[in-house]
């Protein structure tokens, strides 16, 4: 049964950092592409990042710089560590799987069930 489980979600100051893990299921991490996700309270879902299979990482335009996304192959997991934190980073943010990269959300196969992750000023 495929699973996305993250964890790492929580409260900080702006300026602050916070990491992100999802552990996925052995039967697509290795084949999907893997990313996150995030949605404010007042928006729909936005592509943070993406890694493909073999590396190659993309990022939209506020995270470049300040987030860096990661598998590890031998634990099967994601992470996603946030530096310089903003309070418009404030958001639910889903681990999510896709056979192709995560261009949008029509793209994402499997989500996980999303962590909340909360900056104040």
């Amino acid at each position: 049964q495929v699973s996305l489980v993250e964890s790492g979600g929580g409260s900080v100051e702006a300026g602050g950092s916070l990491r992100l893990s999802c552990v996925v299921s052995d039967d697509i991490f290795s084949r999907y592409c893997l990313g996150w996700f995030r949605q404010a309270p007042d928006g729909g879902r936005t592509m943070v990042a993406d890694i493909a299979s073999d590396g190659r990482t993309r990022y939209s335009d506020f995270a470049k710089g300040r987030f860096t996304i990661s598998r590890d192959n031998a634990e099967s997991s994601l992470a996603l560590q946030m530096n310089s934190l903003r309070p418009e980073d404030t958001a639910v943010y889903y681990c999510a799987a896709g056979r192709v990269c995560l261009f949008g959300e029509d793209y994402v196969n499997y989500w996980g069930q999303g962590t909340r992750v909360s900056v104040s000023a």
